[in-house]
């Protein structure tokens, strides 16, 4: 699992640079779908909260496990948050608050998921 962590999240840093740089290229498409942009951070991130999470799980057997969901979760809430507000930055890029609520409510969707999947 660990190395399944690694891998999403070095594909979303991928397309938060090229995003960043106005290059999405055929991901821009998403744009073309009624609240696309949305369901892909809700997705995104919320698979990477899973990922993340299910690997921590693993790799700290004894720990209780909603605990380590939501210590999963409030650092990757921050990390996404920071990175949603480092978009007034770039001119490519706007900030808004509907794609850090999707955002959001991909990682406690799918913080919660990895919690029932392990109970």
């Amino acid at each position: 699992m660990k190395r399944w962590a690694i891998f999403f999240g070095l594909f979303i840093v991928a397309i938060i640079v090229l995003a960043d740089e106005g290059r999405l290229g055929f991901l821009h498409a998403i744009y073309d779908f009624p609240f696309g942009d949305k369901a892909g951070h809700f997705i995104l991130y919320g698979l990477l909260t899973l990922v993340v999470t299910l690997t921590v799980f693993e790799a700290r057997p004894f720990m209780d496990r909603k605990r380590a969901a939501v210590i999963v979760s409030l650092i990757l809430a921050l990390l996404i948050g920071l990175e949603e507000i480092s978009q007034v930055w770039f001119p490519a890029r706007t900030f808004d608050l509907l794609d850090l609520t999707a955002s959001y409510l991909g990682v406690a969707f799918f913080a919660w998921l990895a919690v029932k999947l392990k109970s």
